[in-house]
């Protein structure tokens, strides 16, 4: 009987770049797991609906999926929740909403990995940013507030699991992703966008530097893009 091929996590695994780190994960022989609270069209591999909010439905689905396939190799916290709105007509549930969604999910997606990756001899655990986790531009104060506690967390966890042997890493998406819906909202040269399938091979080679050379954060932009 062969060996079971890794495992790679992708939480947030949505239409774009959810999908397309699935698809390279996959093609690099990887066992690829979605989880998401849509299940797009079009999905690579396995994948499950779940409310990565809940703390019990996290601990319990990642369970079963390492009984099932073992420890994750390589997990991706990958999702997002943007409210684009003037400071006064932002409300507390539009703060609580941004920080669960992208916050409370990577506290309970690393609570439910990163020690059984640390038992099973390592791993890389990446994160997705935005240039709102460097800078609060004005309407983005419920966005960026939590992509900055997103920012503090991933170091935090970088300083504390990188001596057990797993790779913590943030990733600054600082452009537009080419994807059909951002497009049509941004109405943007696709060259001077960001193609999916660059950012997952930036994401792919993160997964797989040498322990002697681990990049903390990397922020990622098209040429066209002021900085």
């Amino acid at each position: 009987m062969g060996m079971k091929s890794p495992l790679a996590i992708v939480a947030g695994a949505g239409a774009g770049l959810g999908q397309s780190l699935l698809a390279r994960f996959e093609q690099g022989g990887y066992h690829v797991v979605g989880l998401g609270r849509t299940r797009p069209a079009s999905c690579v591999g396995e994948f499950h609906l779940l409310d990565l909010t809940d703390s019990a439905e996290v601990e319990r689905r990642i369970e079963s999926i390492i009984a099932e396939h073992g420890a994750p190799k390589v997990v991706l916290h990958n999702t997002a929740e943007l409210v684009i709105a003037p400071f006064e007509k932002t409300s507390l549930d539009d703060f609580q909403r941004t920080w669960s969604s992208m916050v409370q999910t990577a506290v309970l997606l690393a609570q439910s990995t990163l020690p059984p990756m640390v038992q099973a001899g390592g791993g890389a655990f990446l994160v997705s940013g935005a240039t709102a986790s460097l800078r609060g531009g004005a309407k983005f104060s419920a966005f960026a507030s939590a992509k900055f506690a997103l920012r503090g967390l991933t170091q935090s966890l970088a300083r504390e699991y990188q001596s057990a042997g797993v790779h913590v890493c943030h990733v600054i998406l600082d452009g537009i992703i080419n994807t059909p819906r951002s497009r049509e909202i941004h109405s943007l040269d696709p060259s001077k966008m960001m193609a999916l399938q660059d950012i997952s091979e930036v994401y792919w080679q993160l997964a797989h530097q040498p322990k002697s050379t681990w990049t903390h954060e990397l922020d990622l932009r098209p040429s066209s893009e002021g900085f």
